[in-house]
């Protein structure tokens, strides 16, 4: 395992990430700051969570000293529509009814910043759930409440363990943080 010698700040509050990180035996802090998390409907998919990720980063330029700050943003595309998370149960069904059983890619952009360095990458991976029904989708979203979530689920929930058929790249991202980039990443730090 690689020993940082500067702190590392997660600047995000999604539990998934702090627990991936942790997982991976990094050492870090959670610290979080209100961003704004619009973004021009026009920009390709592929940019929009790597401009997040970099505003979410850059909140944080007049603090940072010797800290590393590692930020992430995640979105769902289908069909050149972006799924980001839903404001309420109507929407977290149009979402889910959306994606059942068409396949869709899960984007992750994430910021790597130090006070003098900035690593900026996105992961995608294609997702295929199968046909849910209205029931499933109904108990889901009633039980686990996806409202912090891009698309309206999380992989690593009843939605996702019973409805994922197979995905084509990394299961992290689509948790929210493709960790072996992360990792390879911060070793450009030492």
């Amino acid at each position: 395992m690689l020993s940082f010698n500067v702190p590392i700040i997660l600047a995000s509050g999604s539990p998934r990430r702090k627990q991936l990180l942790q997982d991976i035996g990094i050492v870090f802090t959670v610290k979080t700051k209100d961003t704004p998390e619009d973004f021009l409907p026009t920009l390709p998919a592929h940019e929009i969570p790597i401009i997040l990720a970099i505003r979410k980063a850059e909140a944080f330029l007049g603090e940072i000293t010797d800290e590393i700050i590692i930020t992430a943003d995640t979105i769902v595309a289908i069909n050149n529509q972006i799924l980001n998370k839903p404001a309420d149960f109507a929407e977290a069904k149009a979402m889910l009814k959306m994606l059942s059983g068409v396949p869709h890619e899960v984007i992750t952009g994430v910021c790597i910043m130090s006070k003098d360095k900035k690593i900026t990458f996105a992961d995608t991976t294609k997702v295929f759930l199968k046909e849910l029904t209205d029931e499933e989708i109904h108990f889901y979203i009633e039980n686990y409440k996806p409202y912090d979530k891009a698309g309206s689920y999380g992989a690593q929930e009843w939605l996702g363990m019973i409805g994922m058929e197979r995905i084509e790249g990394s299961y992290f991202n689509v948790m929210g943080l493709p960790v072996h980039l992360v990792y390879e990443n911060l070793k450009k730090f030492l």
